[in-house]
C-alpha cells in the first residue's frame, strides 16, 4: 500500500523533499512508518527519533489526514491506502 508523507518546514529542508511516497505493509502503524522513513531518508534519523528510546521525538506534530495523532491511537495509529501523514515541526521559543 502506498502511503503520502509530507514533510513543514525544518523538516523539508532535512529531507530534501516536501512530499515523499512510501510502500509499506497492510496494517503498519504510524510507529512502522517511522522507523520506515528515517531508514529510507537517514538525515530525518537525527530530527525525528530519540536515539536512545527508539520512538519519535516530541518536536514534531503527526497528522493523518488532517488529524494529529493524540485524537486517534497516537503511534499505533494504522495507516491505509492512500492515507496522508504531515510531519510539523514545533518551534518554542520566548
Amino acid at each position: 500500500m502506498a502511503v503520502t508523507l509530507k514533510f513543514i518546514g525544518a523538516l523539508r529542508h532535512v529531507s530534501g523533499v516536501e512530499k515523499l511516497a512510501l510502500n509499506c505493509k497492510d496494517g503498519a502503524s504510524l510507529m512502522d512508518l517511522v522507523n520506515e522513513v528515517t531508514k529510507n531518508v537517514p538525515a530525518l534519523r537525527r530530527s525525528l527519533l530519540d536515539e536512545q528510546l527508539g520512538e519519535p521525538k516530541p518536536n514534531a506534530l503527526i497528522l493523518v489526514n488532517g488529524r494529529e495523532i493524540s485524537v486517534l491511537n497516537g503511534l499505533e495509529t494504522k495507516v491505509k491506502d492512500g492515507d496522508e501523514v504531515v510531519f510539523v515541526p514545533v518551534v518554542h521559543g520566548g
